[in-house]
């Protein structure tokens, strides 16, 4: 039998009468009454700190780092390295970094070490051949409200580098190892960070850290955030909100790559929680909330704060371009730790990685050469990077927080949706119910929500003639200044 053959005049009459529907159509009812999703004001104070930014510092941050030689972290087991090598004297600079600014602030950072000793991995792939010392270096920048300092944010990059000679021997520490883009890029985000925004004051928490033992395993940071957790930072003493991984943001300046962007960074987050429990998992499944994790709320926030501190063209123009996946391909960062242990974290990494430049030996009459040298990063676009972390930071240690036990009426069917929440930790101005066509990535409609009078509580309830069969909803705070919490899906 031959097949079927539609000429075009025939095709065009199938389709012209179907193309006519869209717009006899009437809007749908989640697109009458509701204003679009629009870019957040900036605070004219973190406009002016993030301007602060210095890519100079940053180049000082990185060839200090790069002139520690190699900053393997196995080398905290050697005892025959020269003076000012490896990764220990690499984690006593950046605590007298952090306490250098502290200084400058009235010691208004607590610059803290989480020291342990890692015992070796056994098995023919072994990572860590002996026990080995790991050091994560942070700095707390305390919120100067009683309830709200309860919530932290938290930027880092790992501190630690290799070079090719671990892929023939774990143990191998010999040789140098500069790391200048993998990560040294990360850890001048957070120092810098660290610096511009503990000139401000916020309500809630922001911790600046850097941590070991990525490249064995996201060993610091593993560490780090079992100890957030065991210690109580998700529980009455604290939560962490959101957590931004730097990890290769140096912006690569590889010769005749003509493929690079620098007008913008990759934003990876989780979308079904790593640490969701089979039952969560279910239900994410049957509502159609695979990309509505709390991760993948924060990427959204940050590219919402790209919208509000830079400009969309011209030479400053960046944004943040997200990635809906964990990570790259056959790759893992330091973020993957925290969503493990159920906090909302996300990676950013330059648009473009030359592998010559990463994990290499370094060989400089090769072609090309090979290398993470201090020469391949581009220290104004790490500061682009930076401005955007703090940024984010700040806007979100300034927000109301987000609100709690955001929930949905679903015990009958109707075609309107009923919608309850309670407040935010701090004073929110108003909420923002919001809401998108379950197959669109970002927020397209809002409508606000006054909040409650001085001296009511109890939960607030909102009822929409939409149906909650066809969109997603979410709510989030936002105070007098325009500081806007995470978005919650209920």
């Amino acid at each position: 039998m031959k097949p079927l053959q539609i000429l075009p005049a025939a095709l065009f009459a199938l389709i012209a009468p179907l193309a006519l529907i869209p717009a006899l159509a009437q809007q749908p009812d989640y697109a009458l009454n509701a204003a679009p999703v629009s870019a957040p004001a900036p605070d004219p104070a973190i406009a002016a700190a993030i301007a602060g930014i210095s890519p100079s510092q940053i180049h000082q941050t990185i060839e200090t780092l790069v002139g520690f030689g190699t900053r393997n972290t196995l080398t905290t087991a050697e005892t025959d390295l020269p003076a000012g090598h490896g990764a220990q004297a690499a984690a006593d600079w950046i605590f007298a970094e952090f306490t250098r600014i502290s200084a400058a602030c009235g010691n208004c950072l607590e610059v803290r070490r989480d020291s342990f000793t890692q015992e070796p991995d056994p098995g023919p792939r072994s990572r860590v051949s002996k026990p080995s010392q790991m050091t994560n270096v942070y700095a707390i920048l305390r919120g100067n409200d009683p309830v709200q300092a309860k919530r932290i944010v938290l930027v880092t990059g790992h501190y630690d580098s290799i070079n090719s000679n671990v892929f023939k021997n774990w143990g191998d520490t010999s040789g140098d190892a500069p790391g200048a883009n993998d990560d040294a890029s990360g850890t001048a985000v957070s120092i810098e960070c660290a610096r511009v925004l503990s000139k401000l004051h916020f309500p809630g928490t922001i911790i600046f850290a850097a941590v070991p033992g990525e490249e064995q395993g996201l060993l610091g940071s593993a560490h780090l955030a079992k100890l957030a957790k065991d210690e109580g930072w998700q529980g009455e003493n604290g939560k962490i909100e959101a957590v931004l991984n730097n990890d290769i943001v140096g912006g690569n300046t590889t010769p005749g790559d003509t493929l690079q962007l620098k007008d913008r960074v990759r934003v990876f987050s989780e979308g079904v929680p790593d640490a969701a429990t089979p039952q969560q998992a279910r239900r994410i499944r049957a509502l159609g909330e695979e990309s509505d994790s709390a991760s993948r709320q924060l990427a959204r926030a940050i590219a919402d704060t790209a919208r509000a501190y830079f400009p969309a063209s011209g030479r400053d123009a960046f944004s943040a371009f997200l990635v809906a996946r964990p990570d790259r391909y056959l790759r893992g960062g330091d973020h993957s730790s925290f969503n493990h242990e159920g906090f909302a974290a996300v990676r950013f990494t330059e648009w473009r990685e030359d592998y010559n430049h990463q994990h290499q030996n370094i060989v400089m009459d090769a072609t090309p050469i090979r290398g993470d040298l201090l020469r391949f990063v581009d220290f104004n676009y790490v500061a682009q990077v930076a401005r955007l972390n703090a940024a984010t930071l700040a806007t979100l240690a300034a927000s109301p927080g987000a609100p709690a036990k955001v929930a949905i009426e679903a015990r009958q069917l109707e075609n309107s949706t009923t919608l309850t929440w309670e407040p935010s930790p701090g004073t929110a101005a108003y909420y923002e119910l919001l809401w998108r066509e379950t197959t669109s990535f970002y927020w397209q409609f809002a409508q606000r929500v006054p909040a409650p009078a001085a001296g009511q509580s109890g939960p607030i309830t909102v009822i929409v003639p939409i149906s909650k069969d066809n969109v997603i909803f979410s709510v989030r705070a936002v105070d007098a200044a325009g500081h806007r919490s995470l978005a919650v899906v209920p």
